[in-house]
Protein backbone atom coordinates (compact mmCIF):
# COMPACT_ATOMS: atom_id res chain seq x y z
CA UNK A 1 0.00 0.00 0.00
CA UNK A 2 1.38 3.31 -0.58
CA UNK A 3 1.68 6.12 1.74
CA UNK A 4 -1.21 8.65 1.20
CA UNK A 5 1.28 11.84 1.08
CA UNK A 6 2.58 10.13 -1.85
CA UNK A 7 1.27 12.41 -4.92
CA UNK A 8 0.55 11.49 -8.30
CA UNK A 9 0.06 14.41 -10.67
CA UNK A 10 -2.05 13.33 -14.43
CA UNK A 11 -2.09 15.45 -16.81
CA UNK A 12 -4.32 14.03 -18.96
CA UNK A 13 -6.75 16.64 -21.12
CA UNK A 14 -9.59 13.39 -21.38
CA UNK A 15 -11.77 13.97 -18.47
CA UNK A 16 -12.93 10.41 -18.15
CA UNK A 17 -9.23 9.05 -18.70
CA UNK A 18 -7.99 11.48 -16.18
CA UNK A 19 -10.67 10.60 -13.34
CA UNK A 20 -10.41 6.43 -14.08
CA UNK A 21 -6.70 7.14 -13.44
CA UNK A 22 -6.94 9.65 -10.60
CA UNK A 23 -9.71 6.54 -8.58
CA UNK A 24 -7.49 3.77 -9.59
CA UNK A 25 -4.68 5.91 -8.06
CA UNK A 26 -6.71 6.97 -4.76
CA UNK A 27 -7.95 3.35 -4.12
CA UNK A 28 -4.02 2.25 -4.08
CA UNK A 29 -3.36 4.72 -1.49
CA UNK A 30 -2.22 7.81 -3.78
CA UNK A 31 -3.07 11.42 -3.49
CA UNK A 32 -4.02 11.72 -7.08
CA UNK A 33 -4.66 14.96 -8.73
CA UNK A 34 -6.00 15.74 -12.56
CA UNK A 35 -4.56 18.96 -15.10
CA UNK A 36 -6.72 18.96 -18.47
CA UNK A 37 -3.63 20.62 -20.30
CA UNK A 38 0.22 20.99 -19.71
CA UNK A 39 -0.09 24.28 -18.72
CA UNK A 40 -2.54 23.46 -16.16
CA UNK A 41 -0.33 20.67 -15.29
CA UNK A 42 2.55 22.89 -15.25
CA UNK A 43 1.05 25.29 -12.45
CA UNK A 44 -0.19 22.16 -10.23
CA UNK A 45 3.54 20.72 -10.07
CA UNK A 46 4.72 24.46 -9.37
CA UNK A 47 1.85 24.84 -6.74
CA UNK A 48 2.56 21.36 -5.30
CA UNK A 49 5.40 19.43 -6.12
CA UNK A 50 4.51 15.59 -6.75
CA UNK A 51 6.25 12.80 -6.16
CA UNK A 52 5.49 11.41 -9.59
CA UNK A 53 3.85 12.92 -13.21
CA UNK A 54 1.84 10.85 -15.94
CA UNK A 55 1.61 12.69 -18.79
CA UNK A 56 -0.50 12.85 -21.85
CA UNK A 57 1.22 13.81 -25.07
CA UNK A 58 -1.47 15.34 -27.47
CA UNK A 59 -3.08 17.83 -25.16
CA UNK A 60 -4.60 21.45 -25.99
CA UNK A 61 -2.70 25.04 -24.84
CA UNK A 62 0.75 23.03 -24.66
CA UNK A 63 1.80 19.42 -25.90
CA UNK A 64 3.13 16.63 -23.73
CA UNK A 65 6.93 17.37 -25.03
CA UNK A 66 6.85 21.05 -24.26
CA UNK A 67 5.48 20.39 -20.74
CA UNK A 68 7.87 17.62 -19.80
CA UNK A 69 10.59 20.46 -21.27
CA UNK A 70 9.56 23.12 -19.01
CA UNK A 71 9.33 20.89 -15.90
CA UNK A 72 13.13 19.14 -16.42
CA UNK A 73 14.19 22.88 -16.98
CA UNK A 74 12.80 24.02 -13.56
CA UNK A 75 15.15 23.40 -10.39
CA UNK A 76 12.56 22.32 -8.50
CA UNK A 77 10.68 19.99 -10.25
CA UNK A 78 13.34 18.74 -12.41
CA UNK A 79 14.36 15.28 -10.42
CA UNK A 80 10.51 14.91 -9.97
CA UNK A 81 10.19 11.55 -12.29
CA UNK A 82 7.48 11.85 -15.34
CA UNK A 83 6.04 9.34 -17.04
CA UNK A 84 4.73 9.88 -20.37
CA UNK A 85 1.11 8.26 -20.73
CA UNK A 86 0.01 8.75 -24.08
CA UNK A 87 -1.20 6.74 -27.50
CA UNK A 88 1.73 7.80 -29.74
CA UNK A 89 3.54 4.86 -29.78
CA UNK A 90 5.93 5.17 -32.82
CA UNK A 91 9.65 4.52 -31.57
CA UNK A 92 10.30 8.30 -32.56
CA UNK A 93 8.21 9.83 -30.40
CA UNK A 94 9.22 7.24 -27.64
CA UNK A 95 12.93 8.07 -28.35
CA UNK A 96 11.70 12.06 -28.24
CA UNK A 97 10.59 11.34 -24.84
CA UNK A 98 13.21 9.68 -23.01
CA UNK A 99 15.58 12.16 -24.67
CA UNK A 100 13.85 15.26 -23.22
CA UNK A 101 14.00 13.39 -19.72
CA UNK A 102 10.89 10.94 -19.34
CA UNK A 103 11.34 8.12 -16.71
CA UNK A 104 9.02 5.99 -19.06
CA UNK A 105 6.55 5.81 -22.04
CA UNK A 106 3.34 4.12 -21.44
CA UNK A 107 0.90 3.92 -24.80
CA UNK A 108 -2.24 3.66 -22.94
CA UNK A 109 -4.26 1.07 -25.28
CA UNK A 110 -1.51 -1.42 -24.21
CA UNK A 111 -1.05 -0.86 -20.62
CA UNK A 112 -4.09 -1.51 -17.62
CA UNK A 113 -4.67 1.24 -15.26
CA UNK A 114 -3.13 -1.37 -12.31
CA UNK A 115 -0.22 -2.10 -14.79
CA UNK A 116 0.35 1.89 -14.71
CA UNK A 117 0.52 2.21 -11.18
CA UNK A 118 2.29 -1.01 -11.00
CA UNK A 119 5.05 0.71 -12.83
CA UNK A 120 4.51 4.13 -10.92
CA UNK A 121 5.29 2.45 -7.81
CA UNK A 122 8.01 0.40 -8.81
CA UNK A 123 9.85 3.52 -10.27
CA UNK A 124 9.11 5.75 -6.90
CA UNK A 125 11.14 2.82 -5.05
CA UNK A 126 14.24 3.80 -7.36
Amino acid sequence: MALAKTRVLIVEDEQMLAEMYATKFSMEGYTAETANDGQAGLEAAKRATPDIILLDIIMPKLDGFSTLQQLKADPALKNVPVVLLTNLGQDDDIKKGKQLGADDYFVKANHSPQEVVEKVRTILKR
